[in-house]
């Protein structure tokens, strides 16, 4: 049986622009450079401490802790404005009258996982929802480990998509297969690079997968 594991934000919750605003708020406090879009999309990593090093945050004047609390702050107060992807309901609906097994795997802390994912309506496609345990977007690789165990999941007929290069490189890490949809958080030409299978949208995902 074929099992997928989504990531969440920028996979099929559209939330750049307003990651991109809440984030420079946060910078202009600071009286640093602010980004377009484009150059959030360059920029933006996992950790997401390096990135905030990257666009000038200084970690020698204050704790990385504190820009991190402000951001999830504005993002928890504003994220209700947030809505799927095009296609994002179609296309988990169409899996899931396939029998597709469904997961989430995100670097959201898990009660705003939980939370943002029942707002969206979409909370109940998926068996299980896999979120951190802190607000400071660190690896998934460990929970991805948990959850394959947890479901006994067959790592050959499995399937990784996402946005980023760490959604990458923790199917890399889990031995499952990857897609990276190119309409979330890092440009097309960054996933590229990574020699991975990169789509526009989620219009090709059952193309690739290959379930019809």
């Amino acid at each position: 049986m074929q099992t997928i594991i989504w990531d969440w934000n920028g996979t099929l919750l559209n939330d750049v622009e307003f990651c991109v605003s809440a984030i420079n708020s946060l910078l202009k406090k600071r009286n640093l450079a602010l980004l377009t879009t484009e150059t959030y999309k360059e920029v933006f990593t996992f950790p997401v401490q390096n990135y905030y090093k990257a666009i000038g945050f200084n970690f020698e004047k204050e704790e990385f802790a504190i820009p991190a609390k402000e951001f999830i702050h504005i993002y928890n107060k504003g994220v209700d404005i947030c809505t799927l992807h095009k296609l994002a309901g179609k296309t988990l609906l169409q899996f899931k009258e396939k029998n597709v097994r469904q997961f989430v795997l995100s670097a959201m802390e898990q009660n705003m996982l939980e939370r943002t994912l029942k707002q969206n309506s979409v909370f109940g496609f998926f068996e299980e929802v896999f979120g951190l345990n802190n607000h400071h977007a660190e690896s998934k690789i460990e929970r991805g480990k948990q959850l394959l165990l947890t479901h006994s999941i067959k790592k050959e007929e499995t399937w990784m998509i996402g946005d980023t290069i760490h959604d990458y490189e923790v199917a890399k890490a889990l031995e499952i297969n990857c897609i990276l949809v190119a309409h979330g958080h890092q440009s097309e030409k960054r996933l590229k690079n990574t020699g991975a299978v990169v789509v526009p949208d989620l219009s090709m995902i059952k193309e690739v997968i290959g379930v019809s």
